[in-house]
């Protein structure tokens, strides 16, 4: 009776253990993945972190919140970049939306209520002409845009993010790459905790494990 009192107590300790774990040491092939073929980049001293996101994706809406104060607090520690993934015509012109944004210099003003447009007023930014005409709502000139989000500069963009996805082997969104060696996500960070946790959870797990890579790939290089 006492031995199995002792079973007992060991395994209602682990699944304390399991249930209120968080990704404190994360570990290659678990929390966070390294990329078979390390990506260049061209950040110098700095450590360049690359999320790949989706204007549409309610996981990516989620996250940005969290991802965005994580970003400001790094402050000159990293360069954060954003990608906006390819999927189909259905979502080309939420993807030329947003590098023609990039572009114009008007991607941090606009870039939070971009996806507001979608998943709070429930705007689908399905074609060119919904896109122009939000565009348009928050007082961005429309010919500017227009001339901007039909430019070779913005197609040289979508043909770039194309061979990204395949460099990079993006599979699902977000996705967040630290220095073009490592790869994280709120999916990933949290995959070995059960129960499973909340997106809240889940993304603040992922922060921790961006902590913990950006830390890694910053004593990489000296």
């Amino acid at each position: 009776m006492k031995f199995f009192k002792q079973v007992l107590a060991a395994a209602l300790c682990s699944f304390a253990v399991g249930a209120g774990a968080s990704p404190a040491a994360p570990s290659a092939g678990a929390e966070y993945v390294v990329l078979p073929e390390p990506q260049a980049v061209d950040t110098g001293k700095k450590v360049e972190v690359i999320e790949f996101f989706a204007y549409y994706c309610p996981h990516c809406y989620a996250l940005e919140p969290a991802l965005a104060a994580w970003v400001k607090k790094q402050g000159d520690n990293i360069v954060f970049k954003r990608v906006h993934v390819s999927r189909g015509q259905s979502v080309l012109p939420q993807q030329k939306l947003f590098f023609t944004l990039d572009a114009m210099g008007l991607l941090e003003q606009h870039h939070q209520k971009a996806f507001e447009a979608m998943h709070v007023q429930n705007n689908p930014l399905r074609n060119d002409e919904m896109v122009f005409n939000w565009a348009a709502s928050r007082g961005i000139d429309k010919r500017n845009f227009m001339a901007t989000y039909h430019g070779m500069g913005v197609a040289a963009k979508l043909r770039r993010t194309d061979r990204m996805m395949a460099d990079y082997r993006v599979d699902y969104w977000p996705m967040l790459f630290v220095d073009g060696k490592y790869m994280t996500s709120p999916a990933e960070a949290s995959r070995r905790i059960k129960p499973e946790p909340t997106e809240e959870q889940q993304h603040a797990n992922a922060l921790q494990v961006l902590d913990f890579l950006v830390a890694k790939a910053k004593a990489e290089k000296k």
